[in-house]
């Protein structure tokens, strides 16, 4: 995702490092690197274990993140995305709010249903059907935002019920929130509730005009629209050798063409650190 303010001397190109074995100094290291070679942000994604196969370490996000905003002065950072089962919404919202102290105007909040039963099976982590995280997902939303007002907030809810609920301090400016669908559901929900969308980018072209009319239904412009590329594994490059290490800027501007505006790869090895820093330096 772009910088709220942009800056035409930084790349347009939001990096997700990937958190599966990898040191969290090595994390932190990546992120100052980034930060000071001009690109947009550093995102962080929201598991505690991996997919499949034998265990590996895995960092967690937002502790990640709140080190990654005290090492970095000028990149947004956020998690990419986060499953709202994880969270009770209201902690959330301290938790970004906290965060916001600490990187004031760089923190974004992307934010999905989930998508690793096998993960909440493992450690007790409710994981219910898909319209019942939808509706989880939508309440989130408006918790987050009440409690950011930092006024007394009274909100019914099945899920999250707020009760005189006023906590400070308020984040300002307000983070933005980017809601992940990977499908025509998850579109629209987006263009309902959310600041942005967020897909993968072999679903853009499918999905981008299922957006674009829910926006108009709903009265609403377009919000900030990321496409995310994660394909790979953890220990392998996935950087070296393609178009955003060859020619960033060219690439962004193809996939804007296409109707995105903001951009994230991912980035899982130090060779690929270092071919996104030598990318912009040229």
């Amino acid at each position: 995702m772009t910088e709220p303010e942009p800056d035409a001397t930084r790349l347009p190109i939001g990096v997700v490092l990937g958190p599966i074995a990898v040191p969290l100094r090595w994390w932190i290291e990546s992120a100052r690197r980034l930060d000071a070679a001009g690109y947009a942000g550093v995102w962080c994604w929201d598991h505690f274990m991996v997919r499949a196969g034998p265990p590996k370490p895995v960092l967690e996000a937002w502790t990640t993140l709140t080190l990654a905003a005290a090492a970095t002065s000028r990149v947004t950072v956020g998690p990419f995305v986060a499953n709202v089962m994880n969270r009770h919404p209201a902690v959330l919202a301290r938790m970004a709010a906290t965060l916001a102290e600490a990187a004031p105007g760089r923190v974004v909040i992307g934010l999905g249903i989930g998508g690793h039963p096998v993960e909440h099976e493992a450690l007790g982590i409710p994981f219910p059907d898909i319209p019942e995280r939808v509706r989880r997902l939508e309440e989130a939303v408006a918790v987050m935002r009440a409690l950011w007002t930092g006024e007394p907030a009274d909100r019914p809810s099945p899920y999250y019920p707020l009760r005189r609920a006023a906590v400070r301090p308020a984040p300002r400016p307000t983070p933005p929130i980017v809601i992940g669908g990977q499908s025509p559901g998850g579109a629209r929900l987006a263009a309902r509730i959310g600041d942005g969308w967020t897909t993968r980018s072999d679903l853009l072209d499918r999905l981008l005009p299922v957006y674009r009319e829910a926006c108009a239904a709903a009265g609403r412009e377009l919000g900030t629209i990321v496409v995310g590329f994660e394909d790979g594994q953890s220990g392998v490059d996935s950087i070296v050798g393609t178009p955003w290490a060859n020619e960033p800027r060219a690439e962004v501007d193809r996939w804007r063409a296409r109707g995105a505006t903001g951009v994230v790869v991912t980035a899982r090895t130090t060779a690929d650190i270092d071919a996104l820093v030598a990318a912009a330096e040229r």
